[in-house]
């Protein structure tokens, strides 16, 4: 007998119905193989008493799914008339009147990033002043080893708030970190990817002095007396981290496990690892034949500034990894990741704008922030990628590298001739009007990372006064992009802060989300409940041409599945924010099962992060460790 309880409620058919009596769902056809269709055994697993949002035009309720034993979602309905497929040793799920429906994909995420930071305190992106953060990492000096870690063991600090020095506008300097009681080198590493803080030991071992030159990409910050201040941006940290020493495999394997557990707890069944070379494939390798890869994954390979200038050698590089790695069960090749700028907030202001960045008065300065690269080498790259099969992926910021991205995939247009490359810009803080249309009518991804649409710190005080109200209205354009026509994908940009999957489904809708200080511009921006909800399934889906596999639940398709702890789709849109997942399904594979014990932690420690401080520097938005949004050090940097 099914039973309807307020919590997921999951018995295998005996258990549930006893011998005889069974009633509802399974009625007087249960037990019995002969029930099912002609041709067909009973069904793996019956999902029912559910709201099943399928993703699809039909307006047909659904109530009910049935997953076979091929992993393929057998047929929806109504739940009596799917009693057919239930034998006796059939698994039916009541989902106790809440939502079931495709897995997340997470078009834009970087899960082995997450893995590695976890092996590193972290500042959580704190504001502080200087005395407190000495005191803060006084303490990491002491959890890492003390005396016995002196002088020459790392202390390496993730989520550093790049701006998060009080009073407001302190500027970081090496002598800061000088003065802690050690001679250890330090490295404080950005939650925006973009910025890292050394002490002086750190640039001694860099050999970083005042006739340092700046990298390509990067910026080896100077003082008014032309010597290094310990800040290094993009490309430039590399410098640093190439002399910090890694973790070792074993150990990044089993971090790295952890984090996939808790994307899976969240609901996601297909990631896009959006920065991709040599190390996060081996890392991806090692995950799989571990048996520990739960989710699908679309690797990108990071092509940096350089190698975009030089398309047949990149083509060369990226079809070499494909050969060497393809075979790996749960990876799926055919992505291109390049940087075309950094971020826009003050004080990095690395994102490439058309018109320059305020002085924080109103008054223009000379800055329109840094362009790693020519819509006209981007447009080459594109071309050769594309005509290869290849699909490219732009972080695209400020509206002169949206721009470019779209320059470049016209020109590529043009000179292939064809018509769904399926080509993909990622942030779009800021996008000019004028290019709204271009993404429909070149068939771009507008792959964006709404969680960040809020009114908070961020959006408001790093970044009004310095790009005007004008430009401002524009941020995170998404429902101005969705009547454009474009294509709206999502993806999270993991380990900036917390997974929050359904906190950021929420932002998309109110454009407050949990946390944020009031609404930006949801009356111009807000998307429907239904838009967000195919944005970060189908749509995404799409964006990574899977959409023949996963992202709407219909007959055929692969049950890649979440059954949640709330109707996601009637719910006030607040308490969507606090959605849990009670059971996550990839090809059929439980992957997630929140009344087992591995499912229990990995749910308190989602809960544990979404409580945790965010960020206080939007710029956290755009890189997260990831090797650093086009830092050197990585692989394929």
């Amino acid at each position: 007998m099914t039973s309807h309880l307020p919590h997921l409620s999951r018995r295998g058919l005996l258990a549930a119905a006893g011998a005889a009596g069974a009633a509802g769902l399974l009625g007087a056809a249960a037990g019995t193989a002969s029930a099912a269709p002609s041709g067909r055994g009973p069904a793996a697993l019956v999902l029912h008493n559910a709201r099943v949002f399928t993703g699809t035009s039909s307006g047909r309720p659904v109530e009910a799914v049935v997953v076979g034993r091929d992993g393929k979602i057998l047929a929806t309905g109504e739940g009596s008339a799917l009693r057919r497929f239930v034998g006796r040793d059939t698994e039916v799920v009541d989902a106790g009147g809440n939502t079931v429906m495709s897995g997340i994909h997470d078009g834009h995420v970087h899960p082995l990033g997450a893995g590695e930071r976890s092996l590193s305190p972290t500042l959580d992106g704190a504001e502080t002043t200087v005395q407190e953060l000495r005191e803060i990492l006084t303490g990491f000096l002491a959890e890492t080893g003390g005396a016995a870690a002196e002088p020459d063991r790392w202390l390496v600090v993730e989520d550093w708030n790049p701006v998060g020095l009080l009073p407001t506008g302190t500027v970081p300097h090496h002598s800061m970190l000088d003065a802690l009681p050690t001679r250890r080198p330090i490295a404080l590493v950005g939650g925006d990817g973009h910025n890292l803080w050394a002490n002086q030991r750190a640039l001694d071992i860099a050999g970083i002095t005042a006739a340092t030159p700046d990298p390509v990409g990067g910026q080896v910050v100077k003082g008014a007396d032309g010597r290094p201040t310990g800040v290094l941006k993009d490309d430039a940290q590399g410098l640093v981290k190439r002399h910090i020493p890694e973790p070792s495999r074993a150990e990044l394997v089993a971090a790295c496990a952890k984090v996939l557990e808790l994307a899976a707890a969240s609901g996601v069944t297909t990631m896009m690892d959006a920065l991709v070379g040599r190390h996060e494939l081996e890392l991806y390798q090692a995950l799989s034949g571990a048996g520990k890869l739960p989710q699908r994954i679309v690797p990108a390979i990071r092509l940096d500034a350089e190698q975009a200038k030089d398309p047949a050698a990149s083509l060369a590089y990226a079809r070499g990894l494909r050969r060497e790695f393809e075979g790996v069960p749960g990876l799926r090749f055919g992505m291109i990741k390049v940087f075309l700028d950094g971020v826009i907030e003050y004080p990095a202001q690395t994102a490439a704008l058309l018109e320059p960045y305020l002085d924080g008065n109103g008054k223009p300065t000379q800055n329109r922030g840094e362009l790693y690269t020519s819509a006209a080498d981007y447009g080459r790259l594109t071309a050769a990628f594309n005509r290869a099969g290849w699909q490219m992926h732009a972080h695209g910021l400020g509206d002169r590298a949206v721009r470019t991205a779209l320059d470049g995939y016209a020109y590529a247009r043009r000179v292939t001739g064809l018509r769904d490359p399926r080509n993909a810009v990622a942030h779009l803080q800021i996008v000019d009007p004028a290019d709204l249309r271009r993404f429909a009518q070149l068939g771009v991804a507008a792959c964006m990372q709404l969680q960040w649409a809020t009114k908070d710190t961020w959006t408001m005080e790093a970044l009004l006064p310095y790009i005007g109200p004008e430009r401002h209205r524009w941020m995170y354009p998404a429902r101005s992009l969705e009547k454009a026509g474009a294509r709206l994908t999502g993806g999270s940009d993991w380990p900036v802060d917390a997974l929050q999957v359904w906190n950021q489904l929420r932002t998309a809708i109110d454009r407050q989300g949990s946390q944020g200080e009031g609404e930006l511009y949801r009356e111009l921006e807000g998307l429907s409940r239904t838009s967000t909800l195919r944005m970060h399934t189908a749509g995404t889906a799409w964006q990574l041409r899977q959409e023949g596999l996963t992202g709407t639940v219909e007959q055929g398709k692969a049950a890649d599945l979440v059954v949640l702890d709330r109707d996601v789709t009637r719910c006030p849109v607040a308490d969507i924010s606090g959605t849990g997942v009670r059971m996550t399904l990839v090809g059929g594979r439980v992957v997630h099962d929140a009344e087992s014990a591995a499912g229990r932690a990995a749910s308190a420690r989602i809960a544990r992060g979404a409580a945790g401080p965010r960020p206080t520097s939007y710029a956290a938005v755009h890189g997260g460790r990831h090797r650093a949004c086009g830092c050197a050090g990585g692989a394929g940097a």
